[in-house]
């Protein structure tokens, strides 16, 4: 059985969105649009489907059409603990607050382990963390 994969409807900034989630993380990206998947129900360049592909996060995403609503969360993190080096990491967390904002800064904790959080300039939320940091 595979993982559940995220699928994000965004008000018109679906290929946005997916430029730079592989940008940040290094996946090549798909976009269909409403034109090739004959949608008449929106902008013939409006994402129909799109995905981050041959990475380490795998995200589907599509622009609203017509009644449908955007992704909003609360209550929702987008959880990347220990799936990559830290230095990894660490680059993960700066790019993602690029245009967005820090909800709590990547430190160590008391048990030893790090982590912060972070919502992006799309609206994800973003807990990342790791168990020790040979660079700290």
């Amino acid at each position: 059985m595979t993982a559940p994969t995220p699928y994000l409807t965004f008000p018109g900034t679906a290929r946005d969105a997916l430029a730079f989630y592989g940008t940040v993380f290094g996946c090549s990206v798909q976009v269909h649009t409403f034109a090739e998947m004959s949608r008449t129900d929106g902008p013939a360049d409006a994402v129909a489907h799109g995905y981050l592909g041959t990475g380490p996060v795998a995200l589907f995403a599509a622009d609203t059409a017509g009644d449908e609503r955007a992704f909003r969360a609360e209550g929702l993190l987008f959880s990347l603990l220990g799936t990559a080096p830290p230095a990894t990491l660490r680059e993960w967390f700066s790019d993602l607050a690029e245009g967005g904002r820090v909800l709590d800064a990547l430190q160590q904790r008391p048990w030893g382990a790090w982590d912060g959080q972070v919502v992006d300039r799309h609206g994800l939320t973003w807990l990342i963390g790791f168990e020790d940091d040979p660079d700290a």
